[in-house]
C-alpha cells in the first residue's frame, strides 16, 4: 500500500484492509514498513521499540517481533527503530527471506510503505509484493504528481492492483438506499 504523498490515507487504509480480512477468519499480518514516520503502533496502540528494522538486522525473530491486536487473527509488525538506511535494509536479501517466511504463515501480509514520492522505500518494495494498492487523496491529488507516481510504481515494476480513491466527497447522491 502506498500513496504520492504524505496524508493521503495509505495507513488508515491498509489498517482497516486488514481488519476486514481478519474479521473473515484470514491470518492477517500488518507490516509498518514506513520506517521513517511509522504511524500503525498508533493506531493499533502497541510500543514500537522492536519492530521491522530490528527484524532485518537479525537482532530478533519475527515471532518475537509480531504484536497481537485485540483483534482476533490480525497481527502487526511495527516499523520498529528508525534504521540509518531504509531503502537498503528494505531491499537486502533478509528482506526476500522475511517476506517468504511470512507468506508461509499468513493467509494475507499487508505492508504500509511511505509515499512513492517522497523516498525510494516503496518502490524498493513494490517489487517484492505481489500486489500494490495505490491510495490518492481526491482532494488534495495532483494529476502531474499521481501520474508521476504510478510512472515509478510501473518502472519498480509494481503490479498494481487497483487505486483507491479516498476522500471524495460526494455532492449529488441520487441512490434508492438513501430515503
Amino acid at each position: 500500500m502506498t500513496s504520492t504523498e504524505q496524508a493521503e490515507g495509505k495507513s488508515t487504509t491498509v489498517a482497516n484492509l486488514a481488519v476486514v480480512l481478519s474479521d473473515q477468519r484470514k491470518k492477517v499480518l500488518l507490516v509498518d514498513a514506513d520506517t521513517r514516520k511509522p504511524t500503525l503502533h498508533h493506531v493499533f496502540s502497541l510500543p514500537n521499540r522492536i519492530g521491522l528494522t530490528n527484524v532485518l538486522v537479525k537482532q530478533i525473530s519475527c515471532q518475537e517481533a509480531f504484536s497481537k491486536t485485540k483483534i482476533d487473527n490480525l497481527f502487526v509488525l511495527t516499523s520498529g527503530p528508525i534504521p540509518p538506511n531504509p531503502a537498503e535494509l528494505l531491499g537486502s536479501s533478509v528482506m526476500k527471506e522475511f517476506s517468504e517466511k511470512v507468506l508461509s504463515e499468513f493467509d494475507y501480509v499487508l505492508v504500509d510503505t511511505p509515499p512513492i514520492l517522497l523516498v525510494t522505500d516503496a518502490q524498493v518494495l513494490a517489487n517484492q509484493c505481489d500486489r500494490t494498492i495505490f491510495v490518492v487523496n481526491s482532494g488534495k491529488a495532483n494529476v502531474d504528481k499521481t501520474r508521476k507516481a504510478k510512472e515509478l510504481l510501473q518502472s519498480a515494476k509494481a503490479k498494481l492492483l487497483g487505486v483507491v480513491l479516498n476522500n471524495r466527497e460526494i455532492k449529488d447522491f441520487n441512490s434508492y438506499y438513501i430515503s
